[in-house]
């Protein structure tokens, strides 16, 4: 009878016999396709098995997408706090908006910066972007309620922002690109309504501080941000770091 040195245990040997069949098909040609937790759904997005709580488990140069927050946590978006950590007053300041201009606001839910914006713009308009129809019917009687006549409520789909080609001046995000499932094909089509030399805004949570306490999928980093506005033929312009929590990033548009 041998000893334990010289006599191999079963599972070992398996093992011994399952590398030498691996190596003998790699080398006659066989190709070899392990089960993977990821699955390529194209070009420009992934998919993955294994995947955040918070998100939808598609990933974009990346980024994980995040759910998007449905119309029943309206109020969350009212909340008072906001003028606090958010200061959308101070937001909407440094947006240098002329009378005549027309701002997309993308993602608009219950118009909380669509109404802070529309007394600036008396003669121009808004156009209050959501795919959700019900953030839009909270849009329309909020319009009606306060007799304000220049903020237009516009149904976007997940792919596409439904706005005229070149008649925007600026496009404005807080806490939504995030959570757009095409963002791809949406920032493209805000690019299309773009003016030449028009701006997008994007006001995300900063995901460089984890000491913030918002979900990390619904914030963002200022180098991934510019890199996805980038993938779009945007121009970063700058960042200014007046609020609290969240990067303001301002982009451009070519201007020919």
């Amino acid at each position: 009878m041998g000893t334990k040195e010289n006599n191999p245990s079963f599972p070992l040997r398996i093992v011994v016999v399952i590398v030498v069949i691996l190596l003998w098909l790699t080398l006659s040609g066989w190709r070899i396709q392990l089960p993977s937790a990821v699955a390529e759904t194209d070009t420009v997005y992934q998919e993955r098995v294994i995947h955040s709580s918070d998100g939808i488990g598609k990933f974009y140069m990346g980024r994980e997408i995040a759910k998007v927050m449905g119309h029943t946590e309206a109020l969350w978006l009212e909340r008072p706090s906001r003028e606090v950590t958010e200061q959308p007053q101070q937001v909407v300041e440094a947006l240098d908006l002329k009378p005549t201009d027309v701002v997309a606001d993308i993602g608009a839910g219950t118009g909380y910066f669509s109404f802070r914006i529309s007394p600036l713009i008396p003669e121009g308009k808004v156009l209050a972007v959501d795919i959700q129809p019900e953030m839009l019917d909270i849009i329309d009687f909020l319009e009606k309620e306060n007799n304000i006549t220049n903020v237009e409520p516009i149904l976007g789909s997940i792919t596409d922002p439904n706005l005229p080609k070149e008649s925007v001046d600026l496009a404005l995000m807080v806490d939504a690109y995030h959570e757009f499932e095409y963002p791809k094909e949406m920032m493209e089509g805000i690019v299309r309504s773009l003016k030449p030399g028009g701006y997008v805004v994007l006001v995300e949570y900063r995901r460089e501080n984890p000491l913030i306490l918002i979900k990390a999928l619904h914030k963002m980093t200022q180098k991934q941000a510019r890199q996805e506005m980038k993938a779009v033929g945007l121009q970063w312009l700058e960042t200014k770091h007046f609020l609290p929590e969240q990067h303001l990033m301002v982009f451009q548009k070519p201007k020919n």
